[in-house]
C-alpha cells in the first residue's frame, strides 16, 4: 500500500520526499504511521524499477532537495494496481481506502466500477467480529457494552458505505 500511495500522490504532481511523507501520513492516519525507514526503501525500489525518477532542485533555504516524479512505467503500474487490487486490498478498510483515494487516476470508469463492485460484494457477505460456533453474533446478542458498541458502529459504517457504493455505481 505504501508503494501504491507513493505512485498515487506522484501521479497528481512531483513531490519531494518530506511532502510525500506528510501526504502519506495524512492518508494513513495515526494507526499506520509512515517512517523514513519504510518510505525511503520503497522510494528506492520504485526508482530502481524505473517507475519514479528523481532530480535535485534548490530548496527554500538554499539546501538542495530531491523531487520525485512519476514515469510512464510508474503510471502503468499505478493503473495495474488500481485495476486489480488483491482480495486483501478489498477486504481491509485501510488498504481499500488507499485504493479508493487514487481510483480516479484509473482512466476507465468501467474498471473503477469493477473495483467498487468487488468492495460492495465483500460488504454484502455476512461477517462479524465475534462468533458463537460458525454464526456471527449481532449487536443485540452482546452483553458486553463495548463489543456491542463495536458492532453498532461497524453496522452503521457498512450501511453508509454500501449506500454510497450503490449510488456511485447507479
Amino acid at each position: 500500500m505504501l508503494e501504491l500511495a507513493i505512485l498515487g500522490f506522484l501521479a497528481e504532481r512531483p513531490l519531494h520526499g518530506y511532502e510525500l511523507r506528510r501526504r502519506i501520513a495524512a492518508l494513513s492516519g495515526h494507526a499506520r504511521p509512515v517512517s523514513d525507514g519504510s518510505l525511503y526503501p520503497a522510494i528506492n525500489r520504485l526508482l530502481k524499477a524505473g517507475m519514479v525518477e528523481q532530480h535535485a532542485e534548490s530548496g527554500t533555504s538554499a539546501a538542495r532537495r530531491n523531487v520525485l516524479s512519476l514515469t510512464e512505467d510508474g503510471r502503468g503500474e499505478l493503473h495495474r494496481r488500481l485495476r486489480t487490487p488483491t482480495d486483501h486490498d478489498i477486504s481491509d478498510s485501510t488498504r481499500y481506502f488507499t485504493v479508493l483515494a487514487f481510483l480516479s487516476q484509473l482512466p476507465d470508469i468501467s474498471a473503477q466500477h469493477a473495483v467498487l463492485r468487488r468492495r460492495l460484494e465483500f460488504l454484502e457477505q455476512p461477517a462479524g467480529f465475534f462468533y458463537e460456533g460458525d454464526q456471527p453474533l449481532r449487536a443485540e446478542d452482546m452483553d458486553d457494552p463495548y463489543r456491542r458498541g463495536m458492532l453498532v458502529m461497524a453496522r452503521a459504517t457498512s450501511r453508509a458505505e454500501r449506500a454510497w457504493l450503490r449510488e456511485t455505481l447507479a
